[in-house]
């Protein structure tokens, strides 16, 4: 998962600053990745499986590409969401383009960019607890394994433990949240 998530966090910040100052770009990219995040998991994995085979690398490839909305929606929000009066206070004071994305929009922003990625990092675990299904390991074959032999241990073993992992990183990155929305506001 967190090989996943890092995958898609630096693909999502690449595409932001290719494309920050691409207004149109930007919106049919959010909505390219939106409709790839509207296609069922196990239909996206069938698609692939042709194509990169059984296993790790092609639940990597969905969980990257699901990560993908979420990641460009927040990150696109977090610096759209920037009151336009300290844009133009930064041009007025001689920032350039890069000065003020790197000193002032991701700095403000950076909320919404860890909003985005504790979400991301949630979706991620459960979409990866059905990669089972592709032999792609991980929490979710202890869970499957219980439904295919009617072991209610098994079962109840790889819910709580995909569940707790879930819970866990989502209060870990909500903590980072609070900590960072206090330092930059």
């Amino acid at each position: 998962m967190g090989t996943t998530l890092l995958i898609a966090i630096l693909i999502a910040s690449g595409v932001i600053l290719a494309c920050i100052h691409h207004e149109r770009v930007m919106n049919a990219l959010i909505y390219l990745t939106s409709l790839l995040y509207s296609i069922p998991s196990l239909a996206l994995f069938a698609i692939l499986i042709p194509l990169t085979g059984l296993g790790r690398n092609t639940a990597i490839i969905v969980l990257v590409i699901y990560c993908q909305y979420i990641l460009l929606r927040s990150f696109a929000t977090g610096i759209r969401e920037i009151d336009p009066t300290i844009i133009e206070a930064a041009v007025g004071m001689g920032m350039t383009r890069n000065q003020i994305f790197r000193k002032i929009q991701i700095p403000l922003a950076t909320t919404a960019i860890i909003a985005g990625i504790r979400i991301a990092a949630t979706a991620t675990i459960g979409i990866a607890t059905i990669a089972a299904t592709i032999n792609a390991g991980g929490l979710g074959t202890v869970l499957f394994d219980g439904l295919r032999t009617f072991s209610v241990v098994k079962l109840l073993w790889g819910t709580s433990l995909s569940i707790l992992l879930s819970l866990f990183v989502n209060v870990i990155l909500y903590f980072v949240e609070v900590v960072l929305r206090r330092r930059f506001s």
